[in-house]
């Protein structure tokens, strides 16, 4: 495992599974398990077995199906029941027999909690925590604390808050993490009640929630005030606000304060393992997320690419390189020259002064007319390559016409139907095609029409839709631009399409999205 001396703390599969609209099936923890593993996380919190089946399943699973390289699994559960033994409790029974070499138990250390939640006194949730404690660790089992809301405990009893950290280390507690379950601390306040903590011995930890937008900040002041452990989620999944990013937090304790904490080929591949877990989780990846965003290292303004021309460092905090991201160009009506030139040589073109500047001029241009393409890539492309071409939009097919009706049957079924009439090395073709919708309609019309000729498209899909009335314009009448993203078995791209006629707007993003998958399957425009 990792060396012991400061914790990476994953618990995405416990806590991070409580975001709203985040359901993990078993198959699906074990895959996200796998990921944070690759990464070389500590600790894998697999979720509370004996609270319910599906993590009672999973860790019955994990014992065959996790092969963990550099991680240990972790089983979440409470302290026993007020009353009860803890060696006649079902619940500590289920932590027991799990099979997760560490426990980490949840106790509260916040009084009115203890009194009010509980219904028990002081002494006897002492008495749980000390009796829950030894009993684990006599089965020969590590055992963590999560201190529930112990800042707003130390707030209110600071003595019997600290007493729950001693009373869980003297038990056999290797780690107390102190929890801000609120999420309502700031790093100033925070890192004195850490210090507090830190001061009687016990080896302190840090979980944080994100309610006031500190998660991170308060983490990292916490490692600051004597904390060797850190909890937290992938991509800042968690109820309300999320809890503490862990990808943010291990490539700021990394990379800028100098802890060892994950091999330097593991933290290269951060973004693709953030990515690929939000294809497990199916949550839209935040794109501006720090370090792992496909934003995060994306500049637009003309200045900073001036400037990133000399020397990329001059307005990036890190190599992108370092976790597994890319320095990425945006063109839109904010670029210079610089900004042209740069996306052009990261697409492969070497431009001259003189196209640059006609290009600048057109990108302007169009996005005055509400075009966008620092959303479009593929479109941007297209565009180059006709301001290269001598002789100018240079196609794989000609477009004669087309045309949409949209039928609504007397059952109450609205039925779209497209024809579309193209010329493709030296034939016409005139294709037809249904779908449920006009787009859609398109979209299979000139698919069918156009694979014959380029069996690849058979592989191109149309993965996104999205349509928006451009500001300053309202009625039926208004100008309305139409972002698409296709795919096909290697990658995705997005192309824009501008007019007062939405199907007009669709067609022209629909057609540049088909002949920027024929360049990617390799087909030289004639």
């Amino acid at each position: 495992m990792a060396d012991d001396r400061f914790h990476v703390y994953d618990t995405t599969l416990r806590d991070g599974a409580q975001q709203e609209g985040l359901n993990l099936t078993v198959v699906d923890k074990l895959a996200i398990a796998r990921h944070l593993d690759s990464l070389g996380v500590g600790f894998i919190e697999g979720g509370w077995p004996g609270a319910n089946p599906k993590d009672t399943e999973f860790f019955r699973r994990a014992r065959t199906e996790l092969d963990l390289k550099h991680a240990q699994l972790a089983a979440f559960g409470a302290t026993r029941r007020a009353g009860v033994k803890a060696a006649d409790d079902p619940l500590v029974a289920a932590l027991r027999e799990s099979g997760a070499p560490v426990v980490t138990l949840v106790a509260k250390s916040h009084d009115r909690h203890v009194e009010l939640a509980l219904r028990t006194t002081l002494q006897e949730n002492l008495a749980m925590i000390r009796d829950t404690v030894s009993h684990l660790r006599a089965e020969g089992q590590r055992v963590f604390l999560d201190a529930e809301h112990f800042f707003d405990g130390y707030k209110s009893n600071p003595a019997y808050a600290l007493e729950v950290l001693r009373t869980a280390a003297e038990a056999g507690a290797s780690v107390v993490a102190l929890c801000d379950t609120n999420g309502g601390m700031l790093p100033d306040e925070l890192a004195e009640v850490v210090a507090a903590a830190v001061a009687t011995t016990v080896r302190i930890g840090i979980h944080c929630h994100d309610d006031t937008g500190c998660a991170v900040a308060n983490t990292l002041a916490a490692v600051k005030a004597g904390a060797t452990h850190v909890q937290g989620c992938a991509n800042g999944y968690g109820e309300r606000s999320g809890n503490a990013n862990l990808f943010t937090v291990v490539a700021n304790l990394q990379l800028k304060r100098g802890f060892d904490l994950v091999p330097k080929e593991a933290l290269a591949d951060m973004t693709r393992v953030a990515h690929a877990i939000t294809e497990v989780t199916n949550v839209t990846p935040n794109s501006h997320a720090p370090y792992v965003g496909v934003s995060a290292f994306a500049h637009k303004a003309g200045l900073h690419a001036s400037a990133i021309k000399v020397d990329p460092n001059l307005y990036q905090h890190i190599d992108p390189s370092l976790v597994g991201n890319d320095m990425r160009m945006l063109v839109s009506d904010m670029a210079g020259r610089a900004s042209v030139e740069l996306k052009g040589r990261e697409l492969g073109y070497d431009l001259s002064p003189d196209t640059s500047r006609v290009l600048v001029e057109r990108v302007k241009e169009l996005e005055s007319k509400g075009y966008t393409f620092e959303a479009a890539d593929a479109s941007f492309e297209l565009l180059l390559r006709d301001t290269v071409a001598v002789d100018r939009k240079r196609r794989h097919f000609e477009v004669e016409s087309w045309r949409v009706i949209v039928e609504r049957t007397r059952d109450g079924e609205l039925v779209s139907e497209a024809t579309v009439k193209l010329h493709a090395k030296g034939e016409r073709i005139v294709s037809t095609g249904e779908g449920n919708g006009p787009v859609n309609a398109l979209d299979r019309a000139v698919r069918l029409g156009l694979e014959k000729l380029y069996p690849e498209l058979a592989a191109v899909e149309l993965i996104d839709f999205k349509v928006r009335i451009l500001e300053g314009t309202h009625g039926t009448d208004a100008v309305t631009r139409v972002l698409i993203t296709s795919s096909d078995a290697t990658g995705e791209w997005s192309t824009v399409g501008v007019d007062e006629n939405i199907i007009e707007a669709s067609w022209q993003a629909l057609e540049q999205a088909v002949t920027y998958g024929l360049l990617r399957a390799g087909h030289i425009a004639d």
